[in-house]
């Protein structure tokens, strides 16, 4: 599934930016272009990057609203 569909970045791809080190959604921008454009996104960059850095919370969240 797409994340961010000005840059065609998918989940997967936002999920290894993650891995490699992103910690914030400036971050994920600069290294995969992931809401640098519209913004549309940016919801749910950040709602995925908590997440990912906080899984025992955030886990049973929808990705989208």
């Amino acid at each position: 599934m797409y994340v961010c569909i000005c840059h065609a970045v998918t989940e997967v791809e936002l999920r290894d930016c993650i891995g490699e080190g992103a910690r914030t959604v400036e971050e994920i921008g600069d290294v995969c272009g992931a809401g640098t454009s519209c913004g549309t996104c940016l919801d749910r960059v950040d709602v995925l990057l908590t997440a990912e850095l906080a899984p025992s919370v955030m886990s049973d969240l929808p990705l989208s609203a």
